[in-house]
C-alpha cells in the first residue's frame, strides 16, 4: 500500500533535511576559508603604481615601507589611520627613517572598516591616476580585503601581498584558541561581505 504524504509533511521533511545540512555546509565553508588564507609570504615581485597598506597590525606598515624602498611602487597609501597621526609620527613608531620615504607616503583618515578602506582608497587612486596597486594586509584579512577592493575598483590590477602575523597560527589553526576565534570571526565577516549585494538588492 502506497502512503501519500501530505504537503505539510513534505515541507516539514524538506525543512528538517535543510536544517541538518546547515552545520555541514557551515563547517565545510569554514575549512575552505581557513585553507584559503595565505600561508607563505608574497613572492610576486611585480611593480605596481602604488602600495596600499591597511592599518591594524604592526608589521603591515613596516612591510609597505620596505616594499617602497625596494622600488616596488612610487607611492604608498596607508588607509584607516587614526586622526591626528602624521607620516613622521607613524614612521617613528615603526622605527623607520622618516627622511628616506616620508615624501612618497600619504595617509587616509576616513576608513573605519574594510569596506571603508576600499572606498577611501578608490578616491585616492582616482586622484593620483593609479592603475595598479599592491595590497598589504594580514594573511587572514586578505580574502575579504580583495573582495572589497575588487568590487570598489574592478578596473584596477591588484596584487595581493599578505603579511604573516606572528600571533596567528596558520597551521593547525583549530588547535589554538586565539587563531580559532580569529578564523571564525573573519569567516563570519566574509559571509556578510558575500551576502551584502543580495541583501541590498532585496530591499
Amino acid at each position: 500500500m502506497r502512503i501519500v504524504r501530505s504537503r505539510p509533511a513534505r515541507w516539514a521533511g524538506a525543512l528538517a533535511l535543510a536544517l541538518a545540512a546547515m552545520p555541514i555546509a557551515y563547517g565545510g565553508g569554514l575549512v575552505w576559508f581557513a585553507e584559503s588564507i595565505p600561508s607563505e609570504p608574497a613572492t610576486d615581485d611585480t611593480t605596481t603604481d602604488a602600495i596600499v597598506v591597511l592599518t591594524g597590525g604592526a608589521a603591515r606598515l613596516a612591510t609597505g615601507v620596505e616594499l617602497l624602498r625596494q622600488g616596488r611602487a612610487r607611492k604608498l597609501f596607508v588607509s584607516g589611520v587614526y586622526r591626528g597621526v602624521d607620516v613622521q609620527e607613524l614612521l617613528r613608531v615603526q622605527r623607520q627613517s622618516p627622511e628616506e620615504v616620508a615624501c612618497c607616503i600619504e595617509l587616509g583618515y576616513s576608513a573605519e572598516s574594510t569596506e571603508g578602506n576600499a572606498t577611501e582608497t578608490r578616491g585616492w587612486v582616482e586622484r593620483e591616476g593609479v592603475a595598479s596597486l599592491r595590497l598589504v594586509t594580514a594573511s587572514y584579512h586578505m580574502p575579504r580585503s580583495l573582495i572589497e577592493f575588487r568590487r570598489a575598483m574592478p578596473e584596477l590590477r591588484i596584487v595581493a601581498h599578505p603579511v604573516l602575523p606572528d600571533s596567528f597560527r596558520r597551521e593547525r589553526w583549530w588547535a589554538w584558541p586565539g587563531s580559532l576565534r580569529l578564523v571564525i570571526a573573519e569567516y563570519h565577516k566574509l559571509l556578510a561581505v558575500l551576502l551584502r549585494p543580495y541583501v541590498g538588492a532585496s530591499r
